[in-house]
């Protein structure tokens, strides 16, 4: 990995792709050796390297080799950055669709008001 911290961007197009989300999703069990993570996926080991290669560049996923066997590990930080992320902007946009809500029925009220 880098030596500066990833990026929301760089987590939100290493998340960009289903074959890297499952890779996320199984890594969520714990860690795994490369040749495991690759075993659901039809394609080629060198296909499936260049997406392991995205999420190790993005930060969720470093790797360790012991002899033969690489065995790859979640990062959760940049997860929780994400999550944070959005969780400000569900906020966000629920506050303004409650102040629309609001406007909404004052406007009716006012119509039915002789």
């Amino acid at each position: 990995m880098s030596a500066t911290l990833p990026t929301l961007d760089d987590t939100f197009r290493a998340l960009a792709d289903p074959t890297r989300r499952a890779v996320v999703q199984a890594l969520g069990r714990g860690p795994a050796s490369v040749s495991e993570l690759a075993r659901p996926f039809e394609m080629a080991l060198p296909s499936f390297l260049q997406h392991l290669k995205v999420l190790e560049e993005s930060g969720l996923v470093t790797t360790a080799k012991s002899g033969r066997v690489r065995t790859c590990s979640l990062r959760r930080e940049p997860l929780a950055a994400a999550e944070t992320w959005l969780e400000a902007q569900r906020s966000l946009w629920t506050q303004r669709l409650d102040q629309l809500d609001a406007f909404v029925l004052h406007l009716n009220n006012d119509e039915e008001r002789p």
